[in-house]
This record gives C-alpha cells, sequence and structure tokens, in this order.
C-alpha cells in the first residue's frame, strides 16, 4: 500500500452529499497514512492544493450545464480542461485511476486512463436511474398515475442501461451494499469489491446531546429533493397527528428544492438548513429518533451518523440504509407510512426500548472505521494489480511527495 500512487476523481468534494463526504475522508485517510494521493475535481475556481502526501487540483465549473442538486452542476464544457488534467496525471504517474461515476469529471478520468493506459477503478455511489425516475414522475405529476407510473419506469430502465454501458469501461468496480455487488458483477462480469461507508464516532456521538425538554424529536437530515421522497415526512407527521401523538416535533436539517412545500404541509417542522461539524452532530445528538424516507440512497451516511450519536433510524426496506439498521435492535426498516408512524409511536411509549435501542446503536456505529473501509480499498487495489489489473505502459512520474517512495507500474 505504502508505494501505491492513486489519482482519484470524484464527482463531488467541497459539496454537502454523500460522495463529497466519503471523497474528503478519502483524502483525510491518505494524508493521515502518508499515502501518495491526487484528487481532481470540480469547484468553483481553479486551484491547486498540497497537503503532505495529497495533491488536489479544482478546476472551475462553468455555467453552461444543469443542475444536479444544490450547488452541484454537470458542466457540459467541462472538457475543456482535459488537456491540462491530463498532463497532471501524465506527470502524477499513478498506478490506478479511481473515478465514483459518470459525471463531467468522471467522464475525462475515464478517457485520461484509457489514453495514458492507467488501470481503471470505478465506484458506484449514488442511483442516479432511480433519480432520474423519481425527477422525471415529478416533471409529469399532471398526468394520470398509470401513465406516470410507466413514463418513470421507462426513464429508469433507459438511465440505467447507460450507467451499467458507461461501468463496463473500468476493469475493477465497488459498491456500497451488496444488493448493488450483485447488480454490477451480473451486468458487468467485472470483479466487484465492498466500498461501504465510515463515521467518525469522535465528532458524532452522544455526548453531544445538551436538550433537557421532554419533548420528542423526530429528526432527519438530507437533501430535501424529490429523489429523498422527502414528501412521506408531512405524510408520517399527519398520522401521527391522527394517531393521537402529541408534545413532538421534527428537526429537518438540509436545503433542496422540496424545502419550500414542506414548510407549506408540515405544522411541526424546524427547519436548520445546513449545518456542519459540530453543529451538525449536535442536531442528530438532540434526536431522539432519526427518519430516513429515501428508497434511492446506495448507503446512507446519515443514518450511520445518526446511529453513532445514539438515536435509533427508522429506515425505509429499499436501498443501502436497510443494510445499516438492525431490524429491532438499531431501529425499523418499513416501506409504509403507516409502519413509520407506528414504530416512532411504539418507541414514544417505551422509554426502556427506545435507550437500549439508543445504546446498540451507538456500539454498531463504533464498529464502522473510515480506516477498515480504506485499507479495503487499497487491498482491492493490490489485488487487482496482481492479478493483471495493469497499465501497459510506463509513464515518469515528475511530482512526488515528501519521503514517498515510487510505486510499482506494472508493464503488459
Amino acid at each position: 500500500m505504502e508505494g501505491l500512487r492513486v489519482a482519484f476523481f470524484p464527482d463531488t468534494y467541497d459539496e454537502i452529499d454523500g460522495v463529497a463526504n466519503t471523497s474528503r475522508q478519502f483524502g483525510a485517510f491518505a494524508t493521515r497514512r502518508g499515502l501518495p494521493l491526487l484528487i481532481v475535481c470540480g469547484g468553483e475556481g481553479d486551484k491547486t492544493e498540497e497537503d503532505r502526501s495529497v495533491l488536489r487540483i479544482t478546476r472551475r465549473r462553468g455555467r453552461v450545464g444543469f443542475p444536479l442538486d444544490c450547488k452541484h452542476d454537470f458542466d457540459l464544457l467541462f472538457w475543456r480542461h482535459y488537456n491540462y488534467i491530463e498532463e497532471r496525471v501524465r506527470d502524477y504517474a499513478p498506478d490506478v485511476l479511481h473515478i465514483t461515476g459518470p459525471s463531467d469529471v468522471g467522464q475525462i478520468g475515464a478517457l485520461v486512463a484509457h489514453r495514458l493506459q492507467i488501470p481503471l477503478a470505478a465506484s458506484w455511489h449514488t442511483n442516479l436511474h432511480e433519480y432520474a425516475e423519481q425527477r422525471g414522475s415529478n416533471a409529469v405529476r399532471f398526468l394520470p398515475a398509470d401513465l406516470r407510473r410507466r413514463i418513470g419506469e421507462q426513464i429508469r430502465e433507459s438511465s440505467l442501461a447507460a450507467i451499467l454501458r458507461f461501468y463496463q469501461i473500468p476493469q475493477m468496480l465497488f459498491a456500497p451494499n451488496p444488493d448493488l455487488m450483485d447488480m454490477l458483477a451480473q451486468a458487468t462480469g467485472k470483479p466487484v469489491h465492498p466500498m461501504q461507508r465510515g463515521v467518525d464516532v469522535e465528532l458524532f456521538a452522544p455526548r453531544r446531546r445538551d436538550r433537557t425538554n421532554g419533548q420528542l424529536v423526530i429528526g432527519y437530515v438530507g437533501r430535501l429533493t424529490v429523489e429523498k421522497n422527502i414528501r412521506l415526512l408531512a405524510e408520517i407527521e399527519r398520522a401521527l397527528i391522527e394517531s393521537g401523538l402529541g408534545n413532538f416535533r421534527f428537526s429537518v436539517v438540509g436545503q433542496g428544492a422540496e424545502e419550500a412545500w414542506l414548510k407549506e404541509n408540515m405544522r411541526t417542522a424546524d427547519f436548520a438548513g445546513v449545518l456542519r461539524g459540530e453543529a451538525l452532530a449536535r442536531a442528530y445528538a438532540n434526536m431522539d429518533i432519526f427518519v430516513f424516507p429515501s428508497r434511492t440512497d446506495t448507503f446512507g451516511n446519515v443514518v450511520l451518523e445518526a446511529l453513532a450519536c445514539g438515536v435509533p433510524a427508522v429506515v425505509t426496506d429499499r436501498g443501502g440504509p436497510q443494510f445499516i439498521v438492525r431490524h429491532g435492535e438499531t431501529g425499523f426498516r418499513t416501506s409504509e407510512v403507516s409502519e413509520f408512524a407506528g414504530y416512532i409511536r411504539h418507541l414514544a411509549g417505551n422509554p426502556g426500548v427506545l435507550q437500549k435501542m439508543r445504546e446498540a446503536a451507538r456500539a454498531a456505529a463504533c464498529r464502522a472505521s473510515w480506516d477498515t473501509i480504506f485499507d479495503g480499498v487499497y487491498a482491492a487495489y493490490e489485488q487487482g494489480l496482481r492479478c493483471g489489473f495493469t497499465a501497459r505502459k510506463r509513464i515518469r512520474a515528475r511530482w512526488r511527495p515528501q519521503n514517498s517512495q515510487p510505486g510499482c507500474l506494472l508493464e503488459g
């Protein structure tokens, strides 16, 4: 691992989402371990930063494109940076180039790897096909339900086919949960390794709790967008009110296009906007129950952060969060609004059960370490290189971090 040189092309880095958080943790891991890592990403301006063994190159995203999310755009003209990026990668001479998806940055990374004959790895972080389905269905919600459903299914299937063609390009793949690992392996015939998520249990911890009132606080953290199935929060609130549950409030942390709708349609919700660091950890710790209605998340970093703060979670039984929550032990899994409300009422009425779940949630999160996750990623790189996942020509490195050793580039 010590001599392995990696070029990492994440879809997002400074933004606020799970991919960006994982990418920053990857950079922090390499810095801690003194591992040579080149990060190439898009951002608000052109800059180059060096932090010991990590070199980060950011190229500005322009206005010609389309928004993917709050403060995250796809730049249709990002290719204007191609020659500059290729030259920097040629200078760096990585053993492996790793992309995180078919974004503007990821597409350039794939072409750079092809032209410089660098082994290419790709990780699956976002179910873009399901995002496309939900956004497409939302755009035509004025149509009859059956027609809207069929349009959504067609969007999902065609999007998935296009994405899987892109994932045919890399020689090695990573995915965050068993379902996605199986799907990618069957669709591409490529080796697929786990790349889950970790959590900072020092930052996200129950000791951050400073709320003393007896009100039940139901929390959500994440983007307030249609693909997160965020309107289910209003349905859960309505079901709780109709059931007679009193003295509760929702604590909603995040931003997105659905925020205005939620404010208009929820009676008991407080909106904190985007929080980071200790403020975010404190918000989690002051919750009693965490709800996560998304059916499209491939992992669910926020669920793990909530568990680390000793907050049991009620999540959908689709997507990555179902693999984080142990049903009946650290939370519950369900697909029905009535069951979301029922589990919340069960915990609200049984303080002893809630406390036991709080302790189990914290214990489970403490077993998830970022170092363990990225040690596994580097082990997969090395295994791939030993098994023929190799570059076909050697390129000479001009930049090396201080005190680093050259990597072993295998020639075919």
